[in-house]
């Protein structure tokens, strides 16, 4: 089912017609705090990624691409039109052996104050384990819905990217100004998921602090954090296919 701006579906329901974007996000209050050995591995997983961080523009061609094919990096993409002249642009992907629909709902539930994000919890999650479960109460998804960054306040378009359109179980798109998101979700011979990513952002120098901080959360942070969320998403989905 392929839903654009202005649909809304239910996962796993129906098609229930024509809406405004949300305007309430689904969050919970909180996800529970780490124990001290849960803090503990979080640290270690951010002094284990810190080369990354502190190198990653040494070797930015070939993170830009970690993982992905040349075709895939090469392909078009939902969303590649919502960011003309982007100055980053990244197309990574990973083979997890669990099919589409076994990897669907631990996207649908990504954000800070939801699912988490599945990477270095400690700096984008306030060290609050992301979900390893899937959480039915946060399966709904709709355009226009919010995609938190942030636990704090409100979600708004500075601090939160919203869902522009997706087609379950193929692929999810995320946008916001100056920068989109998308997840392609390809089933494979053996049954399992080829899972590509990308993600466009353009700096944007009439605001100088905003765009500052871009260049250091992408050109440094971007590339060791979403490994980490890929292969977290993996972890997951091949456990749940497991049972």
């Amino acid at each position: 089912m392929s839903v654009a701006p202005g649909h809304r579906l239910l996962l796993g329901g129906r098609l229930s017609g024509m809406s405004e974007r949300a305007s309430t996000p689904s969050r919970l209050p909180w996800l529970r705090a780490p124990t001290g050995a849960e803090l503990g591995r979080q640290v270690g997983a951010v002094l284990a990624d810190l080369p990354l961080f502190l190198t990653a523009p040494l070797y930015r061609r070939r993170h830009l691409c970690w993982g992905a094919e040349p075709s895939e990096v090469a392909a078009a993409l939902p969303g590649d039109e919502l960011c003309p002249g982007a100055s980053f642009r990244a197309t990574r992907a990973i083979s997890i052996a669990a099919p589409p629909e076994q990897v669907w709902p631990w996207l649908v539930q990504v954000g800070a104050g939801r699912g988490g994000w599945y990477s270095d919890d400690l700096l984008d999650n306030l060290a609050r384990p992301s979900a390893t479960e899937v959480r039915e109460d946060l399966q709904h998804l709709e355009v226009g819905g919010w995609v938190p960054m942030s636990p704090w306040g409100t979600p708004t378009e500075r601090t939160a990217f919203r869902v522009e359109a997706f087609d379950a179980p193929r692929w999810l798109l995320w946008a916001k100004p100056d920068s989109s998101w998308v997840w392609r979700l390809s089933p494979l011979p053996d049954g399992g998921t080829r899972l590509v990513t990308r993600v466009r952002a353009r700096y944007d120098w009439s605001r100088p602090l905003t765009a500052l901080f871009g260049v250091v959360l992408l050109e440094l942070g971007d590339f060791a954090m979403q490994r980490r969320m890929l292969r977290g998403i993996r972890t997951r989905a091949e456990r749940l296919a497991a049972g």
